[in-house]
């Protein structure tokens, strides 16, 4: 049952909306194909994922009877020239240099659109393309012996690697490339009860949804549709009003990105329509409609629909997604709720240990909330205590109403060694402190702790019709500065605020309610508190101790207040 369904309704919205995108498709990829012809077809020097898209443009335009393309002989020359420029690419093993050196999945990035081009090819009986067809050949060919051998490094390149040997085996068909993809999907496809993939992530879920749909309606494996479609429903409650994806629990670098769903149209048609699922087609209408769709859709997109015919019958019937919902996603520790135009963000899902690398989920924005066009960014919490940062929760519990979000901080002073540590030259194990907060030759983990400081802190987040109310509760050490930072997107203009006079697009809150105005619409927040001006350097020594920060572009506002700290910030 499509997860939706408990709160959608019929809408009344026709099914005859597909008139005029296929023309749409073919006249954005004749421009295309107009620049790489005005271009010489390609320069010298690519990028080369870039050539295995525009194989297929070039392939699509050649063998479409409604491009002004159509068996123009211009584009063989251009076909055989990014044919050369993969092959002059490809490395003596097959992998290619596509990003990473010598990289079996980032090779395979490359096949996914070569290989789809190459297809259309192979429906057309032309002598003409002859020679470039065999010369392609020969470049998937190599490849398909590096992607049966090779290795991988992230969790979705395994199903990257194995839809590219699905595409290389429609074409070239091979045992080999089956028992390859046999093995690495014996590993099993983990999706916890929520819908994410391991990784969490906008950008990578994309990429796994597509990847299994491949494989599954190359390889005649329907099975395999079940995990986009149940990530697909869940990315609805990901989505923002104009089409933007909260990102804030991703364990990969979109974390710290603005993301939007126009990337996941084509995954979204493709279940609407062997599904006929009436609410992936409501998404499906959604998207066409988002800024952004004809860069990102129309534009490249062509290919896609003449080798995978699916694509281009018509939409179900849309049914209705439900626009007034609370979603508590556990498996993430993030909590979304909408409310027609308002919506709020909630995450307590940070990985501990706190470890500051890529497949981790470590951002500390812990709330954001838009009225239309109106955007907070996001809400952190820092403390001036011993440098350790800002706040990252333990998870989040939710009690009636109220998200609750909690850490404790301890922070000791460390005793000389036992003597039987004690060396007498003073070289001692390079070991980290409690926390991981630094580093230093002093063994401390065989050092007694005394004189332990310790910070608590609670924050509860109460949602009532679209206004929202947070309450922050530090204890603990007493006298230490606390510092809520909002930032809002820079578009817009704040009210009710006093000028930093930094430069930097800092502001404080003194006292009272302001307001951030954008486009119309406004939030409005407070009221304010000032006790100190300690707004900078907010991250923490493991940011600091190599000049990083978290600090993004926005319009920055501060509350500031000292332990005991209790504070209610009202948004509405």
């Amino acid at each position: 049952m499509n997860p939706f369904q408990a709160f959608s309704s019929e809408s009344n919205a026709t099914t005859n909306l597909d008139e005029g995108l296929y023309t749409r498709l073919v006249k954005a990829n004749d421009n295309e194909v107009k620049e790489l012809l005005e271009k010489g077809s390609l320069p010298q020097h690519i990028y080369i994922r870039t050539a295995g898209y525009n194989f297929a443009k070039l392939a699509a335009a050649y063998c479409c009877p409604e491009s002004q393309w159509f068996e123009h002989e211009s584009l063989i020359a251009a076909l055989d020239k990014t044919t050369d420029q993969l092959k002059a690419n490809q490395t003596a093993d097959g992998t290619m240099n596509a990003g990473n050196l010598e990289s079996p999945p980032d090779t395979a990035f490359v096949m996914e659109p070569l290989c789809a081009g190459v297809f259309i090819l192979s429906q057309k009986a032309d002598e003409k393309l002859d020679a470039v067809k065999e010369k392609v050949k020969q470049v998937i060919l190599k490849t398909g012996d590096a992607l049966t051998v090779g290795g991988v490094h992230t969790p979705n390149h395994r199903w990257v690697v194995s839809q590219a040997l699905a595409r290389i085996n429609q074409l070239y068909p091979n045992q080999k490339y089956i028992d390859r993809i046999n093995e690495w999907l014996s590993e099993g496809i983990y999706m916890d009860e929520d819908g994410h993939y391991p990784e969490r992530s906008a950008i990578y879920s994309n990429v796994e949804d597509t990847a299994f749909i491949t494989i599954g309606r190359l390889l005649n494996s329907s099975k395999l549709f079940n995990a986009p479609r149940k990530n697909l429903a869940m990315t609805w409650y990901y989505m923002e009003p104009n089409g933007d994806l909260v990102t804030t629990d991703s364990r990969r670098q979109d974390q710290y990105m603005h993301k939007n769903i126009v990337g996941h149209y084509l995954n979204y048609r493709f279940l609407a329509i062997h599904d006929q699922d009436g609410q992936f087609a409501d998404m499906t209408r959604l998207i066409e409609n988002f800024p952004g769709f004809e860069e990102y859709v129309v534009k490249n997109s062509l290919f896609h629909f003449m080798e995978n015919p699916v694509l281009k019958e018509k939409l179900p019937k849309p049914v209705a997604l439900p626009l007034n919902y609370e979603r508590f996603l556990k498996t993430s520790g993030l909590a979304r709720i909408r409310r027609g135009d308002t919506t709020a963000s909630i995450f307590g899902g940070t990985d501990w240990p706190l470890i500051i690398a890529s497949g981790r989920s470590v951002l500390p924005n812990f709330f954001s909330y838009r009225r239309g066009r109106a955007v907070l960014d996001y809400m952190r919490l820092s403390a001036n205590f011993f440098n350790t940062g800002y706040f990252r929760s333990e998870g989040v519990q939710k009690e009636g109403n109220k998200y609750i979000l909690h850490k404790k901080l301890e922070v000791p002073y460390y005793q000389p060694l036992p003597n039987e540590f004690k060396n007498p030259d003073g070289d001692y194990p390079l070991t980290p402190s409690l926390n991981n907060r630094f580093w230093s030759k002093m063994a401390f983990d065989k050092r007694p702790m005394s004189n332990v400081k310790t910070l608590d802190s609670s924050i509860y987040i109460k949602e009532d019709h679209g206004k929202v109310e947070v309450t922050f509760n530090v204890t603990g050490l007493e006298n230490v500065p606390v510092t809520v930072e909002l930032c809002f997107n820079k578009d817009g203009v704040l009210k009710g605020v006093t000028d930093a006079n930094d430069g930097l697009d800092n502001h404080y809150l003194p006292n009272g309610m302001g307001t951030f105005y954008n486009g119309g619409d406004t939030i409005t927040f407070g009221p304010g508190i000032k006790k100190h001006e300690s707004i900078y350097h907010l991250g923490g020594e493991q940011y600091a101790a190599h000049f990083g920060t978290l600090r993004t572009e926005g319009n920055h506002v501060y509350l500031t207040g000292i332990t005991p700290f209790k504070h209610t910030l009202k948004f509405s």
